[in-house]
Parts: C-alpha cells; structure tokens; sequence
C-alpha cells in the first residue's frame, strides 16, 4: 500500500486490509535510498507512507527491476506516472482524472477494486480456453490428415471423402467456438503466480502434449482400419468402422483438453455447449445406421454389435490413457 497519509494511519488502514504493517518505509527515508538500497528494503515493506508522486514511479521501478509483475492502482493526476510505468495501471473511472485513465490500461468503472480480482479470473480464463482450443485444433487434424493419407501411402481403401470431411470440420469448428468458449474457469486459476510476459501462447509442451494425443488417436484408429482390412472385411465397412472410431476418439479429445489441471472430473463440469455438440454427432452416426439414405451418402456398410463396442472401446482407451499421462505433461508444462 503507497499512501500519502502518515505513518500511523496507514498502519491502521493496512491492518484493515489485512496487510503486514509491522514496516512501514516513508518518503523521507526513501528520499535517502539509492535504488539498489531501496530495491532491498521493499522486498520486506508492504506499507508506504507519506509518499510523493516522484517517489512512487521509484517504487514501482524498483519492483519492476526485480522481476516483479507490477499492478498500480491510483486516481490522482499525481498517479499517472507510476500509473504508466507499471506493467497493468488502474484506474478509477468514477472519480479518477482523465489523466489517469489516459495513464491506464484498465478503469473501474463501478471504482470497486474487487472488479480488479474478477477481470483477473475471466483474463485467466479466456487464455487457457484460448490455449485448450489451440491444442485441441492440433490434435484432431493429426489424425485426420493421417487417415486421408494412410490409403495412399499404403494403396488401401479410401477412408474420407469429401462428406466426411466436411462432417468433422462441421464438428471440429464448432467445438472450437463454442465448447471451448464455454467451458469454465479451471479450480486453481487464482492460485497460480502470474505468467512470464514474454511466455507464448502455444508454447513447445503444449504443442508436444498436442501432436501426443494426436499421434496416439491415429495410431489406434489406423491400427482398427488396418486389421479390420487384412481380415477381409468388406470395404463399405471398414470405412464404416474406422470412420466412427475417429469421430468417438475425436469425443474423447474434447473430454482431455477440456482441463489442464484436472483429469475426469472436469468432465462433471456443466457445459451445454458440448452437449449438443455430443447429441449431435450421435444423432448423425446413428442415422447411418439405420437410413439407408445417409449410409449410401456416406457409403457405408453396416455395423454390428461388437463392431460399435470396438468403437467405443478405443474412444475410453483413448481418454484413459491420456488422461494417465496428462499429470506428467502438466509437470513438464
């Protein structure tokens, strides 16, 4: 806390507050501080007192040359400075000067500070949705791409045609905007310290993590179509067969990246979004089964009891041993 009050009010209001006043380092002590004096006595003082403009634009450096990600809050046209310097300046935009909030990066309108706690949580969560999505975007392509190959590489039948493709983009885009959109904040979002400002976005362990999941679907999904192949199984079905494995292992991608920091319980987190989007896509394969219309459309043969729990066999395989190793990802993350 920075205050131009004196010592022993702002004590009591730092107490207040629930701040450890014990030391409080005022502006004529740090009028005698060189910087690198200064930058050790902040490191153990949480309250300010009797502090000038100028003198704040020092504190805030200071905290800055430490390696500190500096939040500075004011109103004054004397806060301006420091509110400028700081990585984040906030300023109240009910009575704040226009000076201030030309200064700022955000205003409180409502000049609340608990705003400043909900504008962190919903920052937080729209970056991790963002990330979830980007890495989920990665992962379902890997094995789509590798299905459309596989056939041509190897002289197999083809798996994706045209209707199909255009079937798990008309998924894949959807739950890109929406379900990730949805989805709620993680339990630990305000526990965590604050991100490196040069940190990426879509950083190397999660595009790991990403082409991982990726890698693994393809190989379990390639692996259904190949055997299902050599055993003869007509063509009409095999496409059949591997065509649903891939949509019920892309499911279970959705249930994996909906949570960096939980497994299988964030699938007990309430998104409707993902509910249609689950609703719709076992509508559509279920009308393959039993309209001849859409199974000609997507030329496919029929499917028989064991050969719709193979499918849904690998979709929980898939989930379970992802979500196995997800712990280890988010060590190395």
């Amino acid at each position: 806390m920075i205050t131009g009050d004196y010592p022993a009010t702002a004590q009591a209001i730092a107490r207040d507050a629930g701040l450890d006043a014990e030391r409080v380092l005022t502006g004529e002590q740090i009028r005698e501080l060189r910087d690198a004096q200064l930058a050790d006595r902040i490191r153990a003082t949480n309250v300010f007192a009797r502090i000038m403009p100028e003198q704040k634009l020092r504190i805030v450096t200071a905290l800055k040359a430490e390696g500190e990600i500096v939040a500075m809050t004011g109103d004054g046209v004397n806060d301006a400075p420091s509110l400028k310097a700081a990585h984040i300046g906030v300023a109240m935009g009910g009575r704040g000067t226009d000076v201030a909030r030309e200064a700022s990066s955000i205003v409180l309108l409502d000049d609340d500070f608990g705003s400043i706690v909900k504008a962190v949580r919903l920052g937080r969560r729209i970056y991790d949705n963002l990330r979830k999505a980007m890495g989920f975007t990665l992962a379902v392509h890997v094995p789509i791409a590798g299905l459309a190959l596989l056939p041509l590489v190897f002289g197999l039948p083809i798996i994706l045609g045209p209707i199909h493709i255009a079937f798990l983009e008309m998924v894949v885009d959807p739950v890109c905007a929406l379900v990730f959109e949805a989805e709620t904040e993680e339990e630990n979002v305000m526990r965590r310290m604050p991100r490196a400002p040069d940190e990426p976005l879509f950083s190397a362990p999660l595009v790991l993590w990403s082409l991982m999941q990726g890698i693994f679907a393809l190989g379990l999904v390639g692996l259904i179509f190949i055997v299902a192949h050599m055993r003869g199984m007509p063509e009409d079905e095999v496409r059949a067969l591997a065509f649903f494995s891939l949509v019920l292992v892309i499911i279970s991608l959705i249930f994996v990246n909906r949570s960096f920091s939980s497994s299988l319980v964030a699938a007990l987190r309430p998104n409707q979004a993902l509910a249609w989007i689950v609703l719709m896509v076992a509508a559509v394969l279920a009308l393959t089964l039993v309209w001849p219309f859409a199974r000609d459309l997507f030329r496919f043969g029929p499917l028989h009891g064991d050969d719709l729990l193979l499918t849904a066999g690998s979709a929980v395989f898939v989930l379970i041993v992802l979500e196995a190793l997800k712990p280890l990802w988010r060590a190395r993350g």
